[in-house]
């Protein structure tokens, strides 16, 4: 029966560590989904906006385009729920058989006991197997033989009543897990029927466009040559930079030795670096990619286009100089800051708030964001670069 109740206490333990690890994997999936709503919730916020133009754009295109893409992560989200309950469901109805059949075999056992005490329940008996004895230690052997008879049944008792509070709280998690698997099904059902619409939606959208085509190609033309304006002012930076530090030795730009623990402290912080808004949505990734309207036209993003609200200003992602600041007709003003080895570069900015020369700490305003009152569009081009090479943002900025 040690044994047993053992077994019965590890069990107990067991399912104790267990669900703690469990409600941690549930809230790690509860987060996941609510921060995948907000983005969804702004992203309509921003949409919102930009219709109040009368007028069909391309960055609502790229709005409807993200909310899309944000509506399968929330639909994958609340799946893996799903299939997080599935499997406690499978997991609780096993331990509750098993419990059930060990509380049948405990009930039996401890009735068992009781109708063998009842019938031996005369204390005359009791006393008389213990004075007829043969000797001293024979009488405390039979003396210590019936106090561990009783605590033998009192441990029985114990256990029945442990297994049957354990077996109530996993019958009542069950039900619990039924119900929460029931509403996220709707949930899942309704999500559904949003990305049908909001799918639709996309398909309107790209049709009003494309009868626009030329508007467009006038639009892409014209914010190519701004990115390749900045390009070179990049480029020319980093030529400059690297020869006035290495006297044209290397060609390379040499770091001073306080700028080489900036450039570790970025290195250390990749993941983990704030947005260059409070808050905003990436429109435009990094890379090349096909345009969404345009046809046998590829983009070649150095950086990331982030969608933000009206008013809204661009901060320094990281400790560093303001190395430059430059004006690019219709992209407004940018500002490039150096971290070591890194620059990090914002652009489409009106009034800019810092100058060259200027130390500039973690999540230091620049500058007012541009608002295109034409498409009611607030969109900031961000980039990171590393020595000479673009590098995606989107690895180094927190998730």
């Amino acid at each position: 029966m040690n044994k047993k109740l053992y077994i019965i206490l590890v069990i107990i333990f067991w399912l104790g560590a267990h669900n703690f690890v469990l409600s941690q994997s549930k809230t790690d999936l509860e987060n996941k989904k609510r921060k995948t709503l907000e983005e969804i919730n702004y992203t309509n916020k921003l949409l919102k906006q930009t219709k109040e133009s009368q007028k069909e754009s391309y960055n609502s295109l790229l709005l409807i385009n993200k909310n899309i893409n944000s509506r399968k992560e929330l639909i994958q989200n609340i799946n893996d729920e799903v299939s997080y309950y599935n499997e406690r469901v499978i997991e609780t109805e096993l331990i509750i058989n098993i419990m059930q059949d060990d509380l049948e075999i405990l009930k039996q056992k401890y009735a068992d006991m009781i109708k063998v005490a009842w019938k031996n329940q005369n204390k005359y008996n009791d006393i008389m197997f213990i004075l007829s004895a043969d000797d001293f230690n024979q009488t405390y052997l039979r003396l210590k033989y019936m106090q561990q008879l009783a605590e033998f049944r009192k441990k029985q008792f114990m256990a029945i009543k442990s297994i049957k509070a354990v077996l109530e709280i996993q019958i009542e998690r069950l039900k619990e897990a039924k119900l929460s698997k029931t509403r996220l099904l709707n949930d899942e059902k309704k999500e559904s029927q949003k990305l049908t619409n909001e799918q639709q939606n996309k398909e309107s959208t790209l049709a009003n466009l494309k009868s626009k085509e030329q508007e467009l190609k006038k639009k892409l033309q014209d914010q190519q040559r701004q990115m390749a304006q900045l390009q070179r002012e990049i480029e020319k930076l980093i030529a400059e930079e690297a020869k006035r530090s290495s006297g044209s030795k290397t060609g390379k730009y040499e770091l001073t030795p306080g700028e080489k623990i900036v450039s570790a402290n970025f290195d250390n912080n990749k993941g983990q670096l704030p947005w260059p808004v409070e808050r905003g949505v990436i429109t435009n990734s990094f890379g090349k990619q096909t345009h969404p309207v345009l046809r046998n036209i590829t983009l070649d993003n150095k950086g990331i286009d982030i969608t933000t609200t009206s008013g809204s200003t661009a901060r320094a992602i990281f400790d560093g100089e303001v190395r430059k600041v430059i004006s690019i007709p219709g992209a407004q003003n940018g500002v490039i800051i150096r971290h070591g080895q890194y620059l990090s570069v914002y652009t489409n900015l009106d009034d800019v708030y810092v100058s060259v020369g200027e130390m500039v700490v973690t999540k230091q305003s620049l500058g007012i964001i541009h608002t295109d009152k034409s498409e009611n569009k607030t969109v900031l081009h961000f980039e990171i670069w590393k020595v000479s090479l673009p590098v995606n943002p989107k690895y180094w900025l927190a998730k």
